[in-house]
């Protein structure tokens, strides 16, 4: 599977998939994309922008039918997410629990945190388990406290489930309480596998190609161990995900950041799946403010040595990793890369202890484009690397349009909102005022290139140069397309064989 894969929401471009449809359809995006990563706001949701899955059937506010085969009719393959460490509260399954207690037939599905920890700890004055200090500070927590929602079953008892990410209780004036979340599933119980075949089965239908396994490292959970990439549990479970796949002809995206220096992602992909290349998005921001390519040089040619298949990006739905690069970039660099895109309004994301205790930083919430300064030149460079580095190119939306980082929408999105800042939903007339930029014009330009050449089929040769420079340069039979970057400038050459003429574009 090759080309280029366009990444947003189902209202990202136009308010509904349909009317982003009728945008691929222009000229100006003619060629320019192969696959389609559309986010999880395609199915029923109700938090984390889609990531707070009710169930996966069609959002039929933004999708329908009819979208499904104008894609398949413009040969745009699917890919689309199964959140495999946690459901929404106001899923099926949690609702029946919240309704039947004990006695529902879900009652296994989730994870009560006291029955997992009974034995291990303490209760404390809110009757919720508290583990033992060597069981507790393992836990790799995604945001500050436990991580639990208390919730109220009918028989009047308060139950902790576990909740790795996001939660919400408001109360109204009648005292009534109302949930929002995202609960951890048991993957000990066999109804959670059976809805994951149910899951994999549907999503091939709708016409799913790849799959991204979101927060699948999240999954696995025993006693002792880290909640974060147990071995050999989460391998096992990666395996029989894997086999359920294999059925419907689906390939495996697994989604994990890690730092560098772990090897994770040699592990993953020494397992034979296709990884997220995470590390580019810092690298490039490193290489063009520092004028310096010997970093990204170093990891283009582990891609290549190792046979690594990735999806690489520069934005994407999330923030811009920076705790992927340790091992890859020195600690004074990584500061560098954060204090650059903090300077120019990017917001941080932390990682914390069971006290809220901060322990490492994660990611910078900010666009690209944004990132960037701002500067046209420098996002016309970036995308050239990001389009000659081996993988298949992922691109966000908005970084093609320019998006800037957008406070407002963060500002009223309120605590927990910053994410928003690089997910602005671009009206039809916006885009079609941005398809006059040059940004706009030159990145589609490259895109088509990269979509259309079969030189990318080929093999790759990093041409030596001093760091100021990048030269890199894809060959296939009699197909040949090269990049020549000076990092001082942000100026570049793109050469390339059309029709056996030797022609070039100069930016």
């Amino acid at each position: 599977m090759s080309g280029v894969m366009l990444n947003a929401y189902p209202d990202s471009m136009g308010g509904n998939l349909s009317e982003l449809i009728k945008i691929l359809k222009q000229s100006e995006f003619e060629d320019c994309f192969s696959l389609f990563y559309v986010l999880p706001t395609f199915f029923n949701s109700d938090l984390d922008r889609g990531f707070s899955i009710i169930d996966y059937n069609l959002n039929n506010s933004l999708v329908s039918d009819q979208d499904l085969k104008d894609l398949k009719d413009l040969h745009i393959e699917l890919k689309f997410d199964i959140v495999l460490n946690h459901l929404s509260v106001a899923s099926p399954q949690f609702k029946d629990l919240l309704q039947n207690g004990k006695n529902s037939k879900f009652k296994d599905f989730f994870i009560n945190w006291n029955e997992f920890w009974e034995g291990h700890g303490e209760l404390n004055k809110d009757g919720i388990i508290i583990p033992e200090e060597k069981y507790l500070s393992k836990l790799f927590m995604r945001k500050s406290g436990l991580p639990i929602l208390e919730v109220e079953f009918p028989d009047g008892s308060k139950q902790p489930y576990w909740n790795t990410f996001y939660q919400k209780i408001s109360v109204d004036e009648n005292g009534n309480k109302s949930y929002l979340g995202q609960m951890d599933v048991n993957a000990k119980s066999e109804l959670v596998w059976d809805f994951y075949d149910q899951t994999l089965k549907k999503l091939s239908e709708y016409g799913c190609k790849i799959l991204r396994l979101d927060a699948f490292a999240y999954l696995h959970k025993e006693v002792g161990l880290s909640n974060f990439f147990n071995e050999p549990g989460t391998w096992d479970h990666l395996q029989r995900i894997r086999s359920l796949a294999d059925q419907y002809h689906l390939s495996l995206l697994p989604e994990i950041h890690a730092e560098y220096g772990q090897g994770l992602h040699k592990q993953v992909a020494d397992k034979d799946y296709t990884i997220y290349d995470f590390f580019l998005p810092g690298l490039c921001i490193h290489t063009i403010e520092t004028a310096s390519s010997s970093a990204l040089k170093k990891w283009i040619l582990e891609i290549q040595a190792e046979g690594y298949r990735t999806v690489n990006m520069l934005g994407c739905h999330d923030g811009i990793p920076v705790l992927d690069l340790k091992g890859l970039l020195s600690d004074e660099q990584i500061q560098k890369v954060m204090d650059t895109i903090l300077d120019r309004g990017g917001m941080v994301k932390n990682l914390y202890d069971a006290d809220g205790n901060k322990i490492s930083y994660y990611q910078i919430n900010a666009t690209y484009y944004s990132a960037l300064g701002e500067n046209d030149q420098k996002m016309l460079l970036a995308r050239a690397i990001q389009l000659f580095t081996p993988g298949i190119p992922q691109i966000w939306y908005l970084d093609l349009f320019g998006g800037t980082n957008d406070y407002k929408a963060v500002e009223e999105g309120g605590s927990g909102a910053h994410k928003e800042i690089n997910r602005t939903n671009l009206t039809s007339e916006e885009m079609k005022d941005r398809l006059k930029s040059e940004l706009v014009v030159k990145q589609l330009q490259l895109i088509q290139l990269r979509n259309t050449s079969s030189a990318f089929l080929g093999t790759m040769t990093l041409v030596d140069t001093e760091d100021q420079f990048l030269h890199i340069k894809w060959e296939n039979e009699n197909d040949l397309i090269e990049l020549i970057a000076d990092l001082n400038t942000y100026n570049f050459e793109i050469r390339f064989l059309h029709n056996g003429d030797l022609k070039s574009y100069h930016y």
